[in-house]
């Protein structure tokens, strides 16, 4: 089998493998590291909506209820959840800023579409960089709150408990 991937991986190989110390760690650990390694270079790079069949094409906002739009949002919560998608941070958005947030951004996303049970995709919601202000209110820690003041001497924004909280689907990490 090691053999096997090795010549698979003949065509790809980089510093990625030169790492790998064959000596060093049990056959069945370089296996399924050179497995993965395999599936990352096989992968087709594809929107995330095209991951799906049928491709996930949910409508607009506006031509849904308040009540369909819930339902839509989580249907496509649920699918990407199957695919081993998750989003993090997503508790400030009320549904219809996220069901658009998702249209918008998530489900055209270039991705590889890496079919390995430990490969997970994770969409962080309120990036610090892009929305310090949302980050540091609701989800940053007191810790991370004060390097940040700290770093950049601007005043910190009160702490506020989340308008939407959500459980959603979550792998782990």
């Amino acid at each position: 089998m090691n053999a096997k991937l090795r010549d698979e991986l003949e065509p790809f190989f980089d510093e990625s493998l030169q790492i790998l110390d064959s000596g060093r760690v049990p056959i069945r650990v370089e296996n399924e590291f050179l497995g993965a390694i395999l599936a990352w270079e096989r992968a087709p790079v594809l929107p995330i909506a095209k991951w799906f069949s049928p491709t996930l094409d949910p409508p607009r906002a506006d031509q849904l209820t308040t009540e369909e739009l819930h339902e839509v949002l989580w249907d496509i919560i649920q699918k990407l959840a199957s695919r081993r998608i998750y989003l993090d941070f997503t508790d400030h958005l009320s549904d219809a800023q996220l069901y658009r947030l998702l249209v918008r951004d998530i489900l055209p996303s270039h991705e590889k579409m890496v079919d390995l049970s430990t490969n997970c995709i994770y969409f962080n919601c309120a990036e610090s960089d892009a929305d310090a202000d949302t980050w540091l209110r609701y989800y940053a820690s007191e810790e991370e709150r004060q390097g940040w003041m700290e770093e950049t001497g601007e005043p910190l924004p009160p702490i506020e408990e989340s308008p939407y909280p959500r459980k959603l689907p979550h792998g782990t990490r």
